[in-house]
């Protein structure tokens, strides 16, 4: 390094060394360095958090939406088994055509049909 001939070179070596020898200018160095690398952890250590968070937000957010749907489906699968079960009591009195069992249950002529066949089984 001492063979650089290059002027601007040895400018800044010389007053690299000139800082190096100061005191003062090393301490504020060192302090400058230290508060830029808490500056980088405290950033990453609050994307992590952020991160956290809203992980947590939406996990309970899907299990909101899957139970609200679950529900949903359960009330459509209870409401059709309601119908086929009242299908099947006024089959059994066989005073009412498929159609009227239809018509009475929600359900089409085709599924009071098969439900009349099931019983005959």
């Amino acid at each position: 390094m001492a063979k650089i001939a290059h002027e601007p070179v040895k400018r800044a070596m010389s007053r690299i060394r000139e800082l190096s020898a100061d005191e003062e200018a090393r301490r504020l160095a060192f302090v400058r360095e230290r508060a830029l690398r808490d500056e980088v952890s405290q950033l990453n250590e609050a994307r992590q958090e952020g991160l956290e968070k809203g992980e947590q937000i939406g996990l309970v957010k899907g299990e909101q939406i899957g139970l609200e749907k679950g529900e949903q489906i359960g009330l459509e699968k209870g409401e059709r088994l309601r119908a086929e079960k009242t299908a099947r009591n006024l089959i059994k009195t066989n005073a009412l055509s498929d159609e009227q069992i239809a018509q009475a249950t929600g359900l089409t002529q085709g599924e009071v049909a098969q439900l009349r066949a099931e019983r005959q089984k």
